[in-house]
């Protein structure tokens, strides 16, 4: 990723340094499990890990693929001029590049993973936080981006954490189907190594062993990791679109924050635009373009092919370090949102107690009309309401038909907002847990 969406610490992870240094310890641990089974002299062992604090000279590791056109033995042989050759004359027996390949790959999705459920936790700290703030702040709530009937700002926040909260339990489901190693050979059989090499190699870098492997680690996993990095980027989006709603002029309901000295437009000096929020919307398109890859690299041929290899040298840093960005976005987004209770009311009212309908139709039933009557009635009252600028109340009480059957305080008790909100701390409970 371009370094504008980009934080430090996930791009660590994948930097060509980081990745020969994985490779390394993988290759060390290897000759250390070799040794203590006796296929290799210890003293071989022991000078591997000369090269522990070695920083691997990509240069020249780029200048010996150059001629030898493979990766992993222009890795061994830079290792061999390091230690010296017939010190690591024993590095990589019986292991194939697979070996160490996947194995790397499922460090670095793993260590990607513990950065990534740190930044969830982080923003639902802040989600919240923001939801208990405005717990009982009343706004409409919207279907088909019509009016429907009211919530409050605080059960938008506890939705979205919910969300998140789900996403949180997905992405510790992946890193645990993520984090397995294999170091079992040409074509995963062990013929030329040890098992026991793999469980030691694994158990040294927090990982399982794969139960069976090819020449690779099975793809299904690396698809399923992408997959809940696609649902989270979706979850992102779906923050972000009600964000944008609610900043639109005719809306208002909240903004992002503007700081002093901000610009929203290069021509129009008045603009606030959501621009944090739209770059979020990009984004989350970002990490999903990820998913259909990882998902078409499932199907390898026989025991490998390498068709997979190209994705993932791209995917797996593009959609880690993206998501890292975003979450880190929306949490700072949603820390500072400005919200504005006195328009969600004011919207909430544009269209003069329209939102009350359903309680008047469902009083109607309780008072022995049929429902089909009761909509009739409520509709063709709420319908001048649209269409003439009536007012609701104004309207019912007017209205023969329904003054037969309920009493002025009757239609007047069923403008009551606090009744849509009796159940909310039910709600939070049910997110938050006991509160």
């Amino acid at each position: 990723m371009i370094e504008r969406y980009s934080r430090p610490e996930m791009v660590a992870i994948w930097s060509p340094a980081t990745k020969f240094h994985i490779w390394y310890e993988i290759e060390a641990h290897a000759c250390d499990a070799q040794a203590k089974i006796g296929v290799i002299p210890q003293a071989n062992a022991d000078a591997v890990w000369k090269a522990k604090d070695v920083e691997f000279n990509v240069a020249r590791i780029d200048e010996i693929e150059a001629v030898t056109k493979h990766d992993v033995i222009a890795f061994l042989t830079h290792l061999g001029e390091v230690i010296g050759h017939d010190e690591a004359r024993f590095v990589h027996q019986g292991m194939t590049s697979s070996d160490v390949l996947d194995t790397t790959f499922n460090v670095q999705l793993t260590r990607a993973a513990d950065i990534l459920i740190a930044d969830i936790e982080g923003l639902l700290a802040a989600l919240k936080r923001r939801a208990f703030e405005h717990k009982d702040t009343i706004r409409i709530g919207r279907s088909h981006g019509i009016h429907a009937e009211p919530v409050t700002m605080g059960l938008t926040f506890a939705r979205f954490y919910a969300e998140m909260d789900r996403n949180l339990s997905r992405l510790h489901n992946a890193r645990a189907e993520i984090s397995t190693g294999a170091i079992s050979g040409a074509v995963g059989t062990f013929a030329n190594i040890d098992p026991s090499v793999e469980e030691y190699v694994c158990e040294q870098l927090g990982l399982i062993p794969e139960p069976i492997s090819t020449q690779v680690i099975p793809r299904d996993r690396h698809a399923a990791y992408f997959a809940t990095l696609g649902v989270i980027a979706s979850s992102i989006e779906n923050i972000s679109i009600e964000i944008r709603h609610m900043q639109r002029t005719e809306v208002l309901e909240a903004e992002e924050f503007f700081s002093k000295g901000q610009k929203g437009s290069s021509a129009m000096p008045h603009k606030r635009n959501p621009i944090l929020t739209e770059n979020l919307t990009g984004l989350s398109r970002l990490v999903r373009m990820c998913v259909i890859p990882a998902m078409e690299n499932v199907a390898l041929w026989h025991e490998r092919d390498i068709s997979h290899s190209s994705v993932e040298r791209n995917i797996g840093p593009d959609a880690t370090i993206t998501l890292d960005f975003a979450l880190s976005r929306l949490t700072g987004v949603i820390d500072k949102l400005v919200i504005y209770p006195d328009n969600m009311i004011a919207n909430m009212n544009k269209f003069r107690g329209l939102v009350h309908s359903q309680r008047v139709m469902l009083a109607l039933t309780q008072k022995g009309v049929s429902r089909e009557d009761s909509y009739r009635l409520v509709q063709q009252n709420a319908m001048r309401v649209w269409e003439q600028g009536a007012d609701f109340l104004t309207e019912l009480k007017a209205d023969p038909e329904v003054m037969a059957k309920m009493s002025v305080d009757e239609i007047e008790d069923k403008f009551d907002l606090a009744y849509h909100t009796k159940h909310v701390t039910t709600i939070f409970t049910r997110v938050f847990g006991v509160i």
